[in-house]
């Protein structure tokens, strides 16, 4: 080991040391985030497959465009779970938050 090292580990632990811990410092943000589920998006593209369309997940994560067309074929198509699901994902594709504006 080399010195710093050494220091590190035979400092004392009192109240003002310093945690090695990354999740030690870490602050939840003023607003927490708002995640779309992933199980749920993968039950979409299996069934968006069962209809023979094919859906990109990273897609719809990356682009919300991509996401609100692909949300909006599904309701298109006749199967009452696809709408269900395809519903519920739209909540979280259709809220702004996260959804960086576009120059």
């Amino acid at each position: 080991m080399g010195y710093h090292t050494e220091a590190v580990l035979e400092a004392p632990l009192g109240e003002n040391a310093t945690s090695l811990e990354a999740s030690d410092d870490f602050d939840l943000p003023a607003r927490s985030s708002h995640y779309c589920p992933v199980e749920l998006l993968g039950t979409f593209t299996l069934l968006m497959a069962g209809h023979g369309r094919c859906v990109s997940s990273s897609m719809m994560l990356g682009d919300r465009e991509y996401a609100m067309w692909q949300l909006a074929r599904a309701q298109t198509l006749p199967d009452d779970e696809l709408h269900q699901v395809a519903a519920r994902l739209f909540g979280y594709f259709d809220d702004p938050r996260g959804w960086g504006t576009r120059a």
